[in-house]
């Protein structure tokens, strides 16, 4: 049987370490967390992922992986217990698509930039924020408590964020994204995230991350 030495190099609050964090407890997976200051860059992390500077970076038995999507998959495929992804090829590959598709349309270019953003460009990135939700709201009526049915998969572990992060935000930014009538199946998926046992353990306390985001927020205003 293959060694579980496992270390996983983190920030407390970003979302991708902790998608890679729950994969990892739902699979019982045994590891060493070890928090790096994004910030303040250890020479550790920079030795290990140069070609980003990023977390998160999952060391396993000396074999170096960056990107979270990147390690969910190598996750999944090593340890075979608990599936993440679908087992039909078809539906891996949507679950990929949806996972990507949110990355980029609710998380950099939607709810990120509506928080920080003025006037007529914040308006614009929240239209294209709740546009993009729409969507995910439409992939994932009828499917049960998660997108992948009656227990976390790959692409709720990419979306987790919505669940604990967006709610901060828009404490943070005075503005409203997740709208429950809007967003009935949405809303109803996020409580279920946030109270599974594997979630609502490790999730970063919400007054920590109100400070964070109010001065990251200040200083990264557009």
């Amino acid at each position: 049987m293959e060694s579980q030495e496992v270390k996983l190099l983190g920030f407390w609050v970003s979302p991708f370490v902790h998608r890679v964090e729950w994969a990892l407890k739902l699979k019982g997976v045994p590891y060493e967390y070890i928090e790096d200051d994004i910030f303040n860059k250890s020479p550790l992390l920079l030795e290990l992922n140069p070609v980003h500077k990023k977390v998160p970076v999952l060391v396993h038995n000396q074999k170096v992986l960056a990107e979270s999507f990147v390690i969910l998959e190598y996750i999944d495929e090593n340890w075979k217990q608990c599936p993440l992804l679908p087992q039909d090829p078809y539906d891996r590959a949507k679950a990929r698509f949806w996972a990507k598709f949110a990355e980029e349309k609710i998380l950099s270019d939607g709810a990120w930039r509506a928080v920080r953003a003025k006037g007529d460009n914040r308006e614009k990135a929240l239209g294209s924020t709740i546009e993009a939700l729409e969507k995910i709201e439409g992939e994932l009526k009828g499917k049960g408590k998660f997108f992948g049915g009656e227990s976390i998969g790959y692409l709720d572990l990419a979306l987790g964020w919505i669940s604990y992060i967006l709610p901060v935000w828009e404490d943070v930014g005075s503005i409203k994204i997740m709208d429950p009538t809007r967003f009935p199946a949405t809303t109803a998926w996020m409580s279920e995230f946030v109270n599974h046992p594997v979630v609502k353990d490790s999730l970063p306390p919400r007054d920590k991350m109100v400070i964070y985001f109010e001065k990251v927020i200040k200083k990264w205003e557009i």
